[in-house]
């Protein structure tokens, strides 16, 4: 008979999964449930979508159910799977559509559950006009509002990746936005000078940021009308919800499939849970920090794809092995890029490394080149073994392929010293002599 492969989730993960084990054997049973009517869809497209950068929507969706059954794949939608046996290797699982309820056997478990918004438990969070963002639904959801409703105020509650594209997105349709952080700054993951740049340019684009506040409340009838922090009211005709991830590991826990010191699922190498034959990847999972030699979670679509396919592989027989991440990010904020890669001072700090930063100022281009625009990069090390740890960038232009650099320079072990040699390209219309990665190499050598 055929090993019947269950995959739990038809994201990034679940669906990368499912098709590196079709291509590693063509002879597996495999079947995804997914609990939401899509699967496989980009949703870091979603706030260019809302904004109208993207035609529709639907764009962002990759391939149907229906092309992957041609694929010999079945992903049912609208399935959610409510318990996972593993002793007796099976799902319970309801059809969301049809009500029924029925149970399936696995040979080979995949749990790609993904992560879930954190919905804060505020007086009026669920009130018509507030949202979270995380599915096609989501984001249906937030466009038709905008459409329908035409609200003119909003509120944004969260400064981190979400929460900074949604302001552009929501900006783009004349909503008058408050942005509430309840850190002292935005992009908490990032040092304070860089984003105290990109706090500046969301006031540039007249966005009333909020740092260091709480929301009390949500309030409105029959739908949101202002937001309640510190005693003070905000007009808020829309409320995106922005505040975090958490890993969705529900089904994982009551399993008794183990959690990492993270709260995601523990994972190996090769993607193996510490169930046999049950596998996890994606935001669901834990990955190892190449920088910190220790697990961490980051919730990451290329992370996904990668561990989803490892996991494929390995479960249809292969040997794949997924090495870990440095962790980079990068995010549009109106005309400004703002990314990352491995750890920032402070956490480099928190780590034990005796940690120094240094930054610098240069041109994204040759400085006789019209349209040159500062780059202000940061690079973390540490001071005794001149290790680089991480690196920061803020600019116009030319930030976000350019932390690809430090990626590399952090996967590969990197010195100081060592990406100050680097042998980086010179074009006048691309970067200068002396690229602004080299200038803070340098200073940092000093």
């Amino acid at each position: 008979m055929k090993r019947r492969v269950v995959i739990i989730g038809g994201g990034a993960a679940g669906m990368s999964a499912a098709a590196k084990a079709r291509r590693t054997d063509a002879e597996l049973d495999i079947v995804v449930y997914e609990r939401s009517g899509f699967v496989s869809y980009g949703a870091c497209g979603f706030p260019y979508a809302i904004k109208g950068e993207i035609a529709r929507i639907e764009d962002v969706i990759v391939r149907t159910p229906e092309q992957f059954a041609r694929q010999g794949i079945q992903a049912l939608i609208h399935h959610e799977v409510l318990a996972i046996d593993t002793e007796r290797q099976t799902v319970r699982v309801r059809d969301l559509t049809g009500g029924r309820e029925f149970v399936d056997h696995w040979d080979e478990l995949v749990l790609t559950t993904g992560g879930q918004p954190v919905r804060p438990p505020l007086p009026g969070v669920d009130l018509p006009g507030v949202f979270t963002l995380r599915n096609v639904e989501d984001a249906r959801a937030i466009q038709h509002w905008l459409h329908e409703q035409q609200p003119r105020t909003g509120v944004i509650i969260g400064g981190g990746y979400i929460g900074l594209e949604m302001a552009e997105a929501l900006a783009a349709h004349g909503v008058q936005l408050t942005l509430i952080e309840r850190l002292s700054q935005v992009l908490p993951s990032f040092d304070n000078e860089l984003a105290a740049q990109v706090e500046a340019e969301l006031r540039q684009h007249q966005v009333d940021v909020r740092l260091g506040q709480t929301v009390q409340a949500i309030v409105g009838d029959e739908r949101v009308r202002e937001v309640l922090i510190d005693g003070q009211s905000i007009p808020a005709e829309i409320v995106i919800l922005a505040v975090g991830v958490r890993p969705g590991v529900a089904l994982a826990r009551s399993a008794g499939i183990a959690l990492g010191t993270t709260g995601a699922v523990a994972v190996d190498d090769h993607q193996r849970t510490n169930v046999p034959q049950v596998w996890a990847a994606g935001d669901v999972a834990e990955a190892l920090h190449r920088v910190t030699g220790k697990p961490v979670w980051v919730p990451l679509g290329t992370t996904a794809n990668k561990q989803g396919r490892v996991a494929g592989e390995n479960l249809a027989g292969g040997d794949a092995r997924f090495g870990g991440i440095v962790g980079t990010v990068a995010v549009k904020v109106f005309d400004l890029e703002a990314a990352m890669s491995g750890l920032s001072l402070a956490r480099a700090q928190a780590e034990g490394f005796a940690a120094r930063a240094i930054s610098a100022t240069a041109n994204s281009r040759a400085h006789y080149m019209p349209g040159h625009q500062p780059i202000t990069v940061s690079l973390v090390f540490d001071e005794t073994s001149r290790r680089l740890l991480g690196g920061q960038m803020v600019g116009h232009e030319g930030v976000a392929k350019r932390i690809d650099t430090i990626a590399a320079a952090l996967q590969a072990g990197w010195t100081i010293d060592e990406l100050a040699e680097l042998d980086a390209s010179y074009a006048p219309p691309f970067a200068p002599v002396w690229d602004p990665i080299l200038v803070a190499a340098n200073l940092a050598r000093k």
